[in-house]
């Protein structure tokens, strides 16, 4: 029996759509349903690499966990990877497939149709029921021709879409209604129901909004979902937003560890175990911001443009807050394309990131990095070098990082049968990289580094936390949609 679809798209980004639907995965699997989820484009630097060895975007590494199966590169087919203001590697079934400015991409987009529809079959033979993701808005209709993301797809796949809106953001009805006037009538007659989502206070007072959307839509009401105040708990999906890092605030403790956010932040997620610690104070720091000069640990996190962040990281000052913080006796950890950044000269020959050359690094490691060759995407285990401290994360980067500080390397990792060492720590031990993400996900590593800074354990089990807030998602879901006729409508 081939499995029903249903798929959600929004009146706009950022309305909700990623985690209606994990909380709709983790609600249908724990009914006894096979649930996959499905997002035809997605376009974020946040990525994680699947068990079939490919890269797909968190969002939907989320979603597979609440569906309580294994990620892989079917759920989300096509992953675009800003690189600049207009231009992005584009990732097909888990691998990269090219690059395309904005303007060239809308051409290209009608040859990546056939493995969205490719890896959308695969997903509807193995499960009973594909809970699809939209991107951005269907009404954007400057970019309605060769469209996969939305209506393109349902029209394509002939799946029934629910439309979401997001009251706290305002303007819901005439988001909601508008939509239906600018879309097409075959367009707008895919949509067979709608949620206004995010809701304030007391809900009863939308109760005459919900039937005037109604009324002017056709569209069936399927629920008005109050806030999700426990969202902040879970991974970021695909943009970093330092109201993010806010909402986990808290001042006055014991541990303070300093972010600069560079344009292509990519891979973000590995700040969310230390953000949710109750003795960490994590803060983001904007352009131009000063670096605290009370930080016990600044981390650059990854990037997606290394050469490009490093010139911006440059233009606000921050290579000089980062030295003067090492010179006071302070740590710096780089991840990945931070990592990079830290040694003393960073070469694209092949001109991977944008035109081909080379910039020094902040010369704080004595490595050096050239961007050539496969992109490296694995998952891994292993141990911290200098104190055994187990780990798992994941690798996913384009380059190779050599030098003298490469002989005390921060992990080793997992493999043949073996050690492979990765990263390098400076002569002092103050400076550290590492290719590998996920690192303070692992309760114990996360212990043992916030030991080092002079914090104290905590109880938080950062996995443990993660499923208890898709448990509690599912349930508030529950309880203000009206899961049954949801079901109906999928086919």
């Amino acid at each position: 029996m081939t499995a029903r679809a249903l798929m959600f798209q929004g009146t706009g980004s950022d309305v909700g759509k990623s985690l209606i639907v994990a909380g709709m995965c983790r609600l249908l699997a724990d009914r006894g349903l096979s649930v996959r989820p499905f997002k035809p484009q997605n376009m974020s630097t946040n990525a994680g690499v699947t068990a079939d060895g490919g890269e797909i975007g968190r969002a939907q590494m989320l979603q597979a966990r609440a569906a309580r199966v294994a990620p892989s590169v079917h759920m989300n087919p096509v992953l675009l990877k800003p690189q600049s203001d207009t231009g992005a590697q584009i990732v097909v079934q888990g691998k990269v497939w090219g690059r395309a400015e904005a303007r060239d991409y809308q051409s290209r987009k009608a040859a990546l149709m056939p493995p969205v529809l490719e890896s959308f079959a695969r997903l509807k033979a193995e499960c009973d029921l594909v809970l699809i993701e939209g991107a951005g808005s269907p009404s954007e209709v400057n970019l309605r021709a060769n469209d996969i993301a939305n209506m393109g797809f349902a029209r394509a796949a002939d799946v029934p879409v629910v439309l979401i809106g997001d009251i706290d953001r305002g303007g819901v009805i005439a988001s909601l209604v508008g939509t239906k006037a600018v879309l097409d009538a075959e367009d707008a007659a895919m949509i067979r129901g709608f949620i206004v989502n995010k809701m304030r206070g007391d809900a009863s007072l939308f109760a005459d909004g919900m039937r005037f959307v109604a009324d002017r839509t056709g569209w069936t009401p399927l629920g008005l979902v109050p806030w999700f105040a426990d969202a902040h708990a879970l991974p970021p999906e695909d943009g970093f937003s330092r109201d993010w890092v806010r909402e986990g605030a808290k001042a006055g403790q014991r541990v303070k560890i300093a972010v600069p956010v560079l344009p292509h932040i990519a891979n973000f997620d590995d700040l969310d175990p230390l953000r949710l610690e109750p003795g960490v104070d994590l803060v983001a720091l904007a352009h131009g911001e000063p670096l605290p000069a009370d930080a016990d640990l600044v981390i650059l996190p990854g990037s997606k443009a290394t050469i490009a962040d490093l010139t911006a990281l440059r233009a606000c000052g921050w290579e000089a807050d980062i030295v003067a913080h090492v010179r006071r006796g302070g740590r710096v950890l780089g991840l990945c394309g931070g990592y990079q950044m830290l040694g003393r000269w960073v070469a694209d020959p092949a001109g991977v990131e944008g035109r081909p050359g080379g910039v020094p690094g902040l010369g704080l490691l004595d490595v050096e990095t050239e961007l050539a060759g496969d992109k490296t995407l694995a998952a891994v285990t292993g141990r911290t070098a200098a104190d055994n401290v187990p780990l798992s994360g994941y690798e996913i980067h384009i380059g190779r990082t050599f030098g003298s500080d490469t002989a005390r390397p921060l992990v080793l990792l997992h493999e043949d049968g073996g050690c492979r060492p990765d990263g390098a720590v400076s002569a002092d031990g103050r400076v550290m990289g590492s290719y590998v993400h996920g690192l303070f996900a692992e309760d114990r590593q996360r212990a043992a580094w916030l030991a080092r800074l002079g914090g104290e354990p905590s109880a938080l089990s950062y996995e443990a936390a993660i499923d208890d807030t898709l448990d509690r998602l599912a349930a508030h879901l529950a309880r203000h949609l009206d899961i049954e006729a949801l079901l109906a409508l999928a086919c």
